[in-house]
């Protein structure tokens, strides 16, 4: 079992930064591919970035591109979400994920197998 626990959630200002942090503890999290969804209020949980197991390819949502940057330290047993430039509609709770078995279809939810609490972050205009 992997367990995941996100920090770094918070309220900004439209145009600030913040960093998440998703701890992993159980196993380590090396060979999983890692991501960040989340989710506004009355919507789906939708695909922000995703980091593969090599660390060095990443995938993001195209509302994020530019703005954000995954990355992970394998040392640590940790995966970060740089988010720059912040806008009203990044307000939602965000989520880590972790898929033991890292496919094509990294943008659909079904594919992680495990998930964080969530962390909420909040925009203003």
């Amino acid at each position: 079992q992997v367990q995941l626990v996100e920090s770094g959630g918070g309220l900004v200002q439209a145009g600030g930064s913040l960093r998440l942090s998703c701890a992993a503890s159980g196993r380590t999290v090396g060979y999983y591919a890692m991501a960040w969804f989340r989710q506004a209020p009355g919507k789906e949980r939708e695909f922000v970035a995703t980091i593969r197991v090599s660390g060095t390819v990443t995938y993001y949502a195209d509302s994020v591109k530019g703005r954000f940057t995954i990355s992970r330290d394998n040392a640590k047993n940790t995966v970060y979400l740089q988010m720059n430039s912040l806008k009203p509609e990044d307000t939602a709770v965000y989520y880590c994920a972790a898929d033991r078995y890292p496919s094509s279809g990294y943008q659909a939810s079904a594919a992680y197998d495990y998930w964080g609490q969530g962390t909420q972050v909040t925009v203003s205009s």
